[in-house]
């Protein structure tokens, strides 16, 4: 293999051996499904008027716009007020089995569904942040997000104990069903009947070979096609949040406002956009400090998708954006747009830091449980509940194994 072809077929070798940046995808599952679940959880006493049969924009209204624009959402199913009610609770369900990383090829799919029928239903409902979240729910369900900090990475592992998977099957035959009612009543058609029933076909496909044949060259086939998916979805995520910032700033620049510096300060002095009247009023009167931010804005949102290839610089400014995005959140009021864009921003995050936070949790975790009554369990019961052994622990002789979802299947140089 000659200097030239070296570098390529490492390329192709690792895109198609590896799911790509396994702890970004895992704190954009668990980042996104949080958001729209506290949200939901916020907005619970006000949903029938958000996206139910009690909103201005009343189910008629939903169905003539949706007809022309081809979007999809379970609240066109029925208007009545039980299946709202479903379709509501299953979201707040979805989103929060994503967050602990139980099936989620299953749960990214829900929550796909979740979101785009209650934000389709009500489209004049939400901010930057819903769109945001609306994109980010479709391309997660390309993902392998579950590859760790997820109950899911679990289960793998006792699954390479011998342990049979019985929720799966069910769970398939259970969704399986469903999809055949709703397409027997004629609620989906064209290109989400084909979306549906070929992610459900490829799923049960996926365990089927996974269970019969896990060491046969199908299962290869199956695993480097999931990487390129994935790592195809993980790039258009990444493409995605340079956009938003990229067309963000450039669109700013135009504008009088951002270019004289004075653009930061008309929103510090709206009602709706102040939570903290005397926080705002202490920014608002600071000249130079409205200044700087103005433009420091611009110069950030600007800048940043040419910095990407500079990692030092890169994590200087996604540093700064995620302090602005905390303090828009705190001083504007908007936790919810700020949590969708800090959550876009962490795919960019180094997965040495990601690694070194998930460490702190598992030690803070550790030290919560230690001071528990559970600490004084049997050795043995904690091993048969799934805890994992220390190194001084397992049997001599045995090396530590990778997780499935790392193996190595693709095409090698």
């Amino acid at each position: 293999m000659t200097r030239l072809e070296r570098p390529p077929a490492q390329w192709l070798g690792k895109v198609t051996g590896f799911a790509l940046g396994p702890y970004q995808t895992a704190v954009v599952r668990i980042g996104f499904a949080a958001t729209w679940l506290f949200f939901l959880l916020r907005e619970l006493p006000h949903r029938h008027e958000m996206y139910g049969p009690d909103g201005p924009w009343d189910w008629d209204m939903a169905r003539q716009l949706i007809s022309g624009n081809g979007a999809f959402t379970a609240l066109m199913w029925s208007d009545g007020r039980i299946w709202f009610e479903v379709v509501y609770a299953l979201a707040i369900l979805s989103s929060a089995l994503l967050v602990l990383g139980w099936r989620t090829r299953t749960m990214s799919v829900l929550f796909m569904i979740g979101v785009l029928s209650l934000q389709n239903r009500s489209i004049f409902i939400g901010d930057g942040g819903d769109n945001v979240l609306h994109l980010m729910a479709t391309y997660l369900v390309l993902t392998r997000c579950g590859q760790v900090w997820s109950l899911d990475a679990r289960r793998a592992a006792r699954a390479r104990a011998g342990d049979v998977d019985r929720v799966g099957p069910v769970l398939w035959c259970a969704l399986g069903l469903g999809l055949s009612a709703v397409t027997f009543m004629g609620e989906l058609s064209g290109g989400w009947l084909l979306i549906f029933w070929g992610l459900w076909l490829v799923h049960g496909l996926w365990w089927a070979v996974g269970r019969r044949a896990p060491h046969s060259e199908l299962r290869k086939l199956l695993d480097v096609i999931a990487n390129l998916t994935h790592n195809a979805g993980l790039l258009v995520i990444m493409v995605e949040a340079c956009l938003i910032y990229a067309t963000a700033g450039w669109y700013k620049i135009q504008g009088s406002r951002w270019q004289d510096g004075t653009a930061v300060y008309y929103p510090l002095n709206l009602d709706y956009f102040s939570p903290w009247h005397a926080l705002s009023e202490l920014l608002s009167s600071n000249g130079l400090i409205l200044m700087l931010v103005t433009y420091g804005t611009v110069a950030v949102q600007v800048a940043f998708p040419f910095t990407l290839f500079n990692r030092r610089v890169k994590n200087v400014l996604l540093a700064a954006m995620i302090f602005e995005h905390a303090v828009i959140a705190v001083v504007l009021g908007l936790p919810f747009f700020s949590l969708a864009m800090i959550t876009a921003d962490a795919v960019f995050l180094p997965e040495s830091f990601l690694r070194r936070v998930g460490g702190w949790v598992a030690r803070a975790r550790g030290a919560l449980i230690s001071r528990t009554p559970l600490s004084r369990t049997p050795l043995s019961r904690l091993v048969r509940r799934g805890a994992p052994l220390s190194r001084q622990q397992r049997p001599a002789g045995r090396r530590d194994e990778e997780p499935s979802e790392h193996a190595r299947v693709g095409f090698t140089p």
